[in-house]
């Protein structure tokens, strides 16, 4: 599978928060149809609580069309959030998106209400500083 142009630094951001990688990238199966999630985490929250796992898609948004990879990015993460629900119910995923392209593209009013309609998670990752900024 090709990698995502900051798929790494997502990946160091993640650690950085304590996440243990668990899979890179997840690959599941679900009635025949093979998906690849670029990144599975783990973290647990302390001793009194269970463990929270996710899995993460990775967008870079540097086409010339951010509406065309947007179309891209929903499509895979109802795919794969889907899949999940059949074989990892527990597991919940994530887009992981660079902070520029959040704080612009995904403020537009009608972005706002498809990740608002479809229950998109977002990661809002910083490149230059390798942390993730924000969680949606």
């Amino acid at each position: 599978m090709a990698r995502d142009r900051f798929h790494y630094i997502v990946r160091t951001a993640l650690e950085k928060e304590g996440w243990n990688i668990t899979a890179d990238p997840y690959e599941i199966n679900v009635d025949d149809v093979d998906f690849e999630i670029y990144l599975a985490a783990e973290q647990l929250l302390g001793a009194e609580r269970d463990g929270q796992k996710i899995a993460v898609e990775i967008k870079s948004f540097i086409s010339t069309s951010n509406v065309s990879e947007f179309h891209t990015a929903l499509g895979q993460f109802l795919n794969y959030r889907d899949a999940l629900d059949k074989i990892d119910p527990e597991r919940q995923l994530y887009l992981a998106v660079r902070v520029p392209i959040y704080e612009t593209f995904f403020q537009r009013k009608f972005i706002v209400s498809i990740v608002q309609r479809y229950q998109l998670r977002l990661v809002i990752y910083d490149v230059e500083q390798e942390v993730i900024h924000q969680w949606l």
